[in-house]
């Protein structure tokens, strides 16, 4: 089973309908019959949240929220060897912070990571990327 790693673009794109989102609806078709499974790191999703709360306001944040909450996408906490890791990746690379724990999190998985965020194009082609739009 092929396992991707979703950076906040790709929650947005699907929760904005924005280019890229029918290929992010694609991954959840899969992951809901079984043939792939989704992770998200909590510090991508902090980083949708915060961004909805203050361009939309409480109510379109917790919309948002309550509507990814069934999704199949596996959230994962930012445990302190997560942290580490992240801390290496954005060093390594010159990726900002949160981006860098996508990126962590799909090294950690070996995962494809699922974006639109041209920063990530300093991970070089021999990482593993769906690119939602460029």
């Amino acid at each position: 089973m092929k396992t991707y790693v979703f950076d906040a673009s790709a929650l947005f794109a699907f929760l904005r309908n924005e280019r890229g989102a029918s290929k992010v609806n694609e991954l959840l078709k899969e992951a809901m019959r079984g043939r792939a499974k989704l992770l998200m790191s909590a510090v991508n999703y902090g980083e949708v949240y915060g961004t909805i709360l203050r361009e939309y306001g409480p109510e379109q944040a917790l919309t948002a929220v309550q509507a990814v909450s069934p999704l199949p996408i596996e959230m994962l906490d930012a445990t302190p060897q997560r942290a580490f890791k992240a801390v290496e990746v954005k060093f390594k690379h010159k990726l900002y912070y949160a981006g860098s724990f996508a990126t962590a999190l799909a090294i950690e998985h070996k995962a494809t990571l699922v974006t639109s965020d041209s920063d990530f194009r300093k991970l070089g082609h021999g990482f593993p990327v769906v690119w939602l739009k460029v």
